[in-house]
C-alpha cells in the first residue's frame, strides 16, 4: 500500500503564490510518474502537471509558464510551485503516483480570492 501525504494549500490572492508538497511512503523513483491533479466544483478531475522517471515534464495549457513541477529523491516528496495564481486555479489539488497502479493523495484545497 503506498501513502501520499499533500501539504501547502490555502488561500491566496490573484496574482500570488504557493507551492504544494506531496511525500510518498516508499521510493519515489519507483513510480513511472508522479502528477498532480485538480478539481473544480462540478468539474471532472484534470491533469495539472507530470514528471516522470525519465524527467519527462507534462504541464495543462492553462498553467504552463506558471506551474513547475520538481522531485526530491532524498525526501520521496514532488512539488508544485504556482505562480501568478489565477481565480480559475481555485480547485482541490490530487497528488499522483503511477506505477501501472494509479494512487493519489487526500487532496488539499487551494482557493484564489481577494
Amino acid at each position: 500500500q503506498v501513502h501520499l501525504v499533500e501539504s501547502g494549500g490555502g488561500l491566496v490572492q490573484p496574482g500570488g503564490s504557493l507551492s504544494l508538497s506531496c511525500t510518498a511512503s516508499r521510493n519515489i523513483f519507483s513510480f513511472n510518474a508522479m502528477g498532480w491533479y485538480r478539481q473544480a466544483p462540478g468539474k471532472e478531475r484534470d491533469l495539472v502537471a507530470t514528471l516522470t522517471r525519465g524527467g519527462i515534464r507534462t504541464y495543462a495549457d492553462s498553467v504552463k509558464g506558471r506551474f513547475t513541477i520538481s522531485i526530491d529523491g532524498a525526501k520521496n516528496t514532488v512539488y508544485l510551485q504556482m505562480n501568478s495564481l489565477k481565480p480559475e486555479d481555485t480547485a482541490v489539488y490530487y497528488c499522483n503516483a503511477n506505477a501501472g497502479v494509479h494512487y493519489w493523495g487526500q487532496g488539499t484545497q487551494v482557493t484564489v480570492s481577494s
